[in-house]
């Protein structure tokens, strides 16, 4: 019961309805992730003969495929934060829900690439707008003890998709996944629409206090047979919030161009491109869309798709550590470890394939499969699991919501260019070069990380 009434624990009374509603909204999280894991081992199936659509992909189209994914993202980025301050958090939530569902609608009836062309398109606008509504909601709703906590389940939530899209696609027929997976985005929308309150500084914002005040009782689960000490305790951080947020502005100056050429705007900048760069580049995200292909070209005799699950595995294991670590170690010992690791996993990946053209290396069949699992676990403690909070606290605070905005749709163009070359990259360089590239690229991030990362654990959000 004293672990319970601790104000850090997500079973706490206070956060209990914030808890169920974080739940919730990582339906569509987990929905997500199962479309981009579900790609991996079904690519490999439609460039075969035994193609379970009415055509096979060549390598050209296998690269439109993976990279819709990334024009998606970006437009659902723009899309969901031009019209998240109008329409709120809670009708952009019930929004990204369409798409997704408009995706798996076009998977089960593809009779020509294009269909699967707008099909991952429209699953990218939903990942885009999720990676922008989803944040921003939970950071409006949870305490502050609890945030980050909340905000690493959105990853958390995407990785564990990821992994159920690899066993789908590996040993569930093609046209009964998108039947199965509706449930998860219909579920969702019925969720939101019942159970899920817009957040109460957005109805403050726009002067419905009544709703604001009924918002604000509803997430902290205030109950009208509480003790009175304990609702006025409680409204007192409503009473500042509303103050904050209806005469704190009047008092703030208007973002200006000379703001995005400070001195400290400009020092952000360079930590800041080389962390998209990095986060990107090294291939974390791209190898797990084609990981299935990977294997296939290693020279490791092991099942491909059985290979593809055991990093799904490790990915959510990864993830789980940034959450455990993230506050404790830093986020440049992170970022340090996870560059380094990337690097030297990849060379080594690199040099295995290399030698597996040359000699037989039947007998080392399980190496590729340690290696991946080395470069995706120590990707994601760091270059993945740290990079929304490495990117907002890099910024100044005058400018750091739009710039780190701005920075997450130069991330998803990032995103279609991976997606694209890759498959390319290992058609006319060999999968060695371009393992060897993405070693180069984080190789380089480690060393810059090195000297010029700044340390933000612990910083406050109104520093620069």
């Amino acid at each position: 019961m004293k672990l319970f009434e601790r104000p850090n624990c997500l079973l706490n009374r206070r956060n209990r309805v914030q808890l169920f509603t974080t739940l919730l909204m990582n339906l569509i999280s987990v929905s997500h992730g199962i479309g981009v894991g579900w790609l991996s081992p079904t690519l490999r199936k439609l460039q075969t003969p035994l193609s379970p659509l009415s055509f096979e992909l060549v390598v050209s189209e296998v690269s439109w495929v993976g990279s819709m994914l990334g024009i998606g993202s970006m437009t659902g980025n723009i899309l969901v934060g031009s019209i998240l301050g109008r329409i709120g958090s809670k009708w952009c939530l019930l929004l990204i829900a369409i798409p997704h569902s408009c995706f798996w609608f076009l998977v089960y009836f593809a009779n020509s690439v294009e269909f699967l062309y707008v099909g991952r398109l429209l699953a990218g606008i939903t990942g885009g707008g999720m990676y922008i509504v989803h944040p921003i909601f939970l950071s409006e709703i949870a305490d502050a003890n609890i945030r980050g906590t909340f905000s690493a389940m959105v990853m958390l939530s995407v990785n564990v998709g990821v992994l159920v899209g690899y066993i789908m696609g590996t040993h569930l027929a093609y046209h009964l996944i998108p039947w199965l997976v509706l449930i998860c985005p219909l579920s969702y929308f019925i969720c939101v629409l019942l159970f899920i309150k817009e957040s109460p500084m957005h109805l403050i914002r726009n002067g419905d206090f009544k709703s604001a005040e009924q918002s604000f009782r509803h997430y902290k689960n205030i109950k009208d047979s509480d003790s009175l000490s304990d609702q006025d305790k409680a409204m007192e951080e409503f009473e500042k919030m509303k103050i904050a947020l209806t005469k704190g502005e009047e008092f703030q100056d208007k973002i200006t161009p000379k703001d995005f050429v400070s001195p400290a705007a400009l020092r952000a900048y360079g930590p800041a491109f080389v962390i998209l760069i990095a986060n990107q580049f090294s291939g974390l995200f791209t190898m797990v869309n084609y990981m299935s292909d990977i294997f296939a070209q290693s020279g490791s005799t092991m099942d491909p798709n059985f290979c593809t699950i055991i990093i799904g595995a490790v990915q959510i294991l990864g993830t789980y550590v940034t959450t455990l670590l993230c506050d404790v170690c830093g986020r440049k010992l992170l970022m340090l470890i996870s560059t380094g690791g990337v690097a030297v996993s990849l060379t080594a990946f690199g040099f295995f394939t290399h030698y597996a053209g040359i000699f037989d290396m039947s007998e080392w069949s399980w190496v590729p499969l340690v290696l991946m699992s080395f470069d995706i676990f120590l990707g994601n403690i760091g270059l993945v699991g740290c990079f929304f909070v490495c990117l907002v606290e890099v910024f100044p605070v005058k400018i750091r919501a739009k710039a780190a905005s701005m920075a997450i749709v130069v991330c998803s163009s990032f995103v279609f260019v991976m997606l694209n070359i890759f498959p390319l990259c290992l058609a006319h360089w060999g999968i060695s070069a371009t393992m060897w590239a993405c070693a180069g690229i984080t190789g380089f991030a480690f060393v810059f990380f090195f000297y010029f990362l700044r340390e933000t654990k612990g910083k406050s959000m109104l520093e620069d």
